[in-house]
């Protein structure tokens, strides 16, 4: 069996959807809840059309929908601008922190397969749209179920968050790795390929555990299975299209990836 270690150095892992809050629920929930608060209600798809990015970002695009961008001038009588996208990150903060502690328990697999990499000696490093004040609702809650990732990058804390390659480069320079080819990004969020592509990353897309998808544990495993199949295929399409590498159900399937990845590049 080829060792991991042989061709990767480390592996940044995105949050929710990927190795906390299967189904990437919190942030969808507390943005509909965010922009009702400022009365313009928001639908799931159009909180879900650009997750991954850092939630001014994402506020920004949301507003720039054009529904959405209409019923915020029918009920404020002005177009969206930043000071929109600054009033509904505001009311963000509280459902979001809320929320996010409500959901951060870890990914089936996501803890055993942070160990087996940490028994090659790589490096585990994450990033986040989430600001630091977001993350540290999540941060014990996940220690306690066995992930404690050595970084943590969070959108705010770099001049630009995805799709540039900024988190996954502060995070190289933070632990001294480099090349970046020896870099691993996982991610749910097609935003996320993207980063990991810009970065020049090894990119691996999650499927069945994050946005696209949308569901909880529960939820998927309901589903009559050729629905469940399809909605995981046309999720990892969705990556592949976005840059992903390589597209696994979730960070459980992560270590065969790798393996597969490390024996091809010899």
């Amino acid at each position: 069996m080829t060792k991991i270690r042989n061709a990767f150095d480390m592996v940044m892992f995105d949050w929710a959807g990927t190795m906390v809050d299967f189904g990437s629920r919190a942030p969808v929930l507390a943005l509909i809840e965010a922009f009702r608060l400022s009365g313009v209600p928001a639908e799931e798809a159009e909180a879900r059309a650009d997750m991954g990015r850092a939630k001014a970002d994402h506020i920004r695009a949301m507003l720039a929908q054009p529904r959405l961008a209409a019923a915020w001038q029918e009920a404020r009588g002005t177009a969206p601008d930043e000071a929109a996208t600054a009033e509904v990150l505001e009311t963000l903060q509280e459902p979001m922190i809320r929320l996010a502690r409500e959901t951060a328990h870890l990914v089936p697999g996501a803890a055993e397969t942070v160990a087996r990499l940490r028994e090659e000696g790589i490096k585990i490093a994450s990033c986040t749209g989430y600001s630091r004040e977001m993350m540290e609702a999540i941060l014990p809650r996940a220690k306690a179920e066995g992930y404690d990732p050595d970084l943590v990058v969070c959108a705010n804390e770099t001049a630009q968050g995805r799709p540039s390659p900024l988190m996954v480069y502060k995070a190289c320079a933070d632990l001294g790795v480099w090349p970046l080819t020896r870099v691993v990004k996982v991610d749910d969020a097609e935003v996320g390929m993207e980063e990991g592509r810009n970065a020049g990353c090894f990119t691996v897309g999650v499927a069945a555990s994050g946005n696209a998808v949308g569901l909880s544990v529960e939820e998927l495993a309901a589903l009559d299975p050729a629905d469940r199949a399809d909605r995981v295929a046309a999720a990892g399409e969705r990556l592949k299209a976005a840059g992903a590498d390589v597209v696994i159900a979730s960070v459980a399937d992560l270590i065969p990836a790798l393996e597969d990845e490390a024996a091809r590049r010899g």
